[in-house]
């Protein structure tokens, strides 16, 4: 935080001397203060202080006071208002306390009308506020101004989230304040392209609900964006022409309207040269009724030639009906972007803070334990990997409004908005007005300490990762010390995490630990026949489903989802709160997922059955024992596995996702679920006399290089699954070291799920 003036803030270590009891404070409003802020602040702050201390501060002065000015105001119902520092830089403002004669007054001075309700948000969030306790730590004289103008969240009131849909106009309005109370000075609706019945948990139509959002925005003095993509060829006249009154009926029902943000693509499939004329007609239209409000584009999915042809239409015709570009997923990178785009034309971010697979910002070897079970869209606390993307990103931008598709990533949206804020702040400093303002003093710092933990515990192998059960403990401490916070969804949404990751730990160890004994047993398939090996192996590895392990987790977190339905309508199951799809959060139909291969055992098996030959049964039982442990000297890898890829030097994006089939319950071996394209490996301590083969499992071609070698193969089956191997030369492996590669073949007409793919290696002796 920029701060213009600082006589003491001594906010977590005050001594209780040093505290300003508020207990009996009132609150004073200037009013040269705008409608309606003049109305809103008061509001928001009585509104939050009695709903956490049970108190009800009265209006005007008294022996303690909160008093709301502007920066222009010279006194306040014939009080001085303090002399200082000017704030006058937008949105800014200035919190200082003032001891005298006729009492205590805690002074909020806003550059403008902003610059009160985030001085309003600086002060909630340093108070110390319980049941009949408002206390304020330390003298304050403290002020600041936002680094970025544009700092906004996406809420889309569309059964696509996981939870927005459930909402009442209440519950956006409480988010939105809260929002705001964390220095968000925007939000982004989707107004059309839904079904107006779409959602079963719509409470009124979303043609309301967006009109209600709007009036709330002008409420808050927050900015209106809406996200509106053209999904329809703007050659047809008769749908152009459909889509402008379409938007011209909106514009005009709306109390307060700032931004029309149209992506080029995703969705959207138009030429520039037809979008250039649509949006000026949208301008045209959009100004009759909001003089000031802005037209903005996003080159997402545009190809080369597109985006050539944006460029140069800028530098031809010079729209000034259009305030700039929007950064998302798809789009040319951020500093090409910059550097391309004139000066004069602004440019938003619009990062992608709500996934943790298939997006813009995957986590980095993310278990695939995680990956199956968590999916896209979990409770993903991810504070200090956010706080790091936004310093990456933010300086080529103007601010961001960022792609939300639900509540669970609601710290993420926190620590995006106060990085924008101050791109300074401390994460820690970040997670304690978090927890503080959410969970109260006393949760504060063991708070933000487990929500620390449970970024962790997506770190590294999951079977390795001890942290997890720790972190389990420690919240199932918090939980038992804070019976009051009971119903507080974010807490229950941490709780949930907390459970559902040591849960899944212990499953993957013991289902990890069926499949060795399952493979124990293929391995005897000469002696005890075929039939009777998989019979036991099957017995053994299905016992995850017949005993499974640590049950009281299990309904545990069951309960927990259903607290989040009933809480914030989290719907974490299609089939339980109908859900739009698998993909979204639903976490409660995957908490069961096989952490081990007894699905594709099964199927398997029911194959080799089939055969005559007990031979032939034999050899392939004793293939899949032997399958990720090929004996002495010889190596396997499945490559996007961050335990069971040792060797695997690349990260790709790929590396930790899922290919999604059926719906994310695919019966295929858990490996040929993840694939990379173009792994790199390295191997050492070769046997220098010995001969090796590489064999890979996986799809289409695998162009392999050994050393820089271009290798010929012995076998190569490009089919789904298809086996390829390679002999390696004995010179390349002389020194006992070898690092393999793979060539990229020309797929740019494919689709990215039919490109080419490997899933598993094998280094043979």
């Amino acid at each position: 935080m920029k701060k213009l003036f600082l006589l003491a803030l001594c906010l977590s270590v005050a001594p209780l001397w040093a505290q300003t009891d508020l207990k009996k404070a009132t609150i004073a409003v200037s009013s040269s203060i705008p409608l309606p802020m003049r109305e809103t602040a008061p509001r928001m702050l009585r509104e939050e202080i009695t709903s956490r201390t049970k108190l009800n501060p009265g209006n005007g002065f008294s022996a303690t006071t909160i008093a709301l000015v502007l920066a222009g105001d010279r006194d306040l119902q014939g009080r001085p208002v303090p002399a200082g520092p000017a704030v006058d830089k937008a949105e800014g403002y200035r919190v200082v306390s003032e001891a005298g004669a006729k009492g205590t007054t805690i002074w909020v001075i806003g550059a403008d009308a902003r610059g009160v309700l985030f001085g309003a948000g600086w002060l909630l969030r340093h108070l110390q506020m319980a049941a009949g306790t408002l206390t304020l730590p330390g003298a304050v004289d403290v002020a600041s101004a936002p680094k970025y103008p544009i700092r906004g969240h996406q809420l889309g009131y569309r059964h696509t989230a996981n939870s927005y849909d459930a909402w009442t106009v209440r519950q956006f309005e409480q988010y939105i304040r809260e929002l705001a109370i964390f220095g968000s000075n925007a939000v982004e609706g989707i107004p059309f392209h839904e079904e107006e019945t779409s959602s079963p948990h719509f409470k009124i139509s979303p043609k309301e609900m967006r009109i209600r959002m709007s009036a709330l925005c002008r409420d808050y003095d927050m900015d209106y964006w809406v996200w509106t993509p053209v999904t329809f060829e703007l050659t047809d006249e008769a749908k152009r022409k459909a889509e402008l009154a379409l938007h011209e009926e909106f514009y005009k029902a709306c109390p307060r309207l700032d931004h029309i943000f149209v992506p080029g693509g995703d969705p959207g499939d138009n030429h520039p040269r037809e979008v250039m004329p649509f949006l000026k007609d949208l301008h045209d239209r959009l100004v009759k009724y909001h003089p000031n409000a802005k037209i903005w584009l996003s080159l997402q999915g545009f190809s080369v030639e597109q985006i050539d042809y944006f460029y140069r239409y800028l530098d031809q015709n010079k729209p000034a009906w259009l305030e700039g570009l929007a950064h998302g997923p798809g789009s040319p990178s951020l500093s090409e972007t910059r550097y391309r785009l004139p000066k004069n034309y602004k440019l938003r971010q619009y990062p992608d803070i709500t996934h943790n697979v298939r997006c813009e910002f995957p986590v980095e070897r993310w278990d695939q334990a995680y990956a199956l079970t968590l999916g896209r869209e979990a409770a993903n606390p991810r504070p200090f990997f956010v706080a790091r993307t936004h310093a990456r990103y933010a300086p080529f931008t103007d601010g961001f409004v960022s792609y939300s598709d639900g509540c669970h990533d609601d710290l993420n949206k926190v620590v995006w908005s106060m990085r924008a804020w101050d791109p300074e702040m401390d994460v820690n400093e970040i997670l304690a007005d978090y927890t503080r303002f959410f969970f109260g003093p006393s949760a504060e710092a063991p708070a933000a300490a487990g929500l620390t933990a449970l970024e962790a515990n997506w770190a590294g192998p999951l079977a390795e990762n001890g942290g997890v059960e720790g972190t389990l403990s420690f919240w199932k401490t918090l939980e038992a010390a804070h019976p009051a916070l009971k119903s507080n969804w974010r807490w229950q949404l941490y709780l949930m995490r907390a459970y559902y990751d040591a849960y899944t730990r212990r499953r993957l160890v013991y289902e990890t630990g069926l499949e060795k004994q399952a493979n124990d047993l293929l391995a005897q398939a000469g002696t005890l026949g075929a039939g009777k090996a998989m019979d036991l192996a099957l017995a053994k590895i299905n016992q995850a489903d017949s005993a499974p392990i640590s049950p009281d987790l299990r309904k545990r977190i069951e309960d927990l989802c259903a607290d989040l339905y009933a809480s914030i309508g989290l719907q974490t199951s299609v089939p339980k709160h109908q859900a739009k799809g698998y993909e979204r959060g639903c976490v409660l139909d995957f908490v069961d997922y096989p952490l081990n291969n007894r699905w594709w055992l099964s199927d398997e098996f029911g194959r080799i059955r089939q055969w005559t030959d007990p031979a032939k049964q034999q050899a392939r039982l004793l293939e899949i024992a032997k399958w990720e442990n090929p004996g002495p000297g010889s190596f396997y890898d499945d490559i996007s596995s961050v335990s069971k890829g040792p060797r695997v030097k690349t990260i790709s994006d790929d590396a930790t996702d899922i290919a999604w089939w059926d719906n994310g319950k695919s019966r295929a071996r858990l490996s040929f679920q993840t694939f990379q394209r173009l792994p790199e490996l390295e191997y050492d301590f070769l046997d220098p006399g010995a001969q090796y083969r590489i064999r890979v499992v996986g799809s289409g071609d695998a162009l392999l290089r050994v050393d820089g070698k271009r290798l010929e193969p012995l076998v190569y089956s490009k089919e789904e699954n298809g086996v390829k191997e390679w002999l390696i030369p004995d010179v390349l492996t002389r020194d006992g070291q070898i690092r393999v590669t793979f060539d990229g073949p020309e797929e740019s007409q494919l689709n990215w799920r039919k490109q080419s793919k490997i899933s598993d290696i094998w280094l043979l002796k």
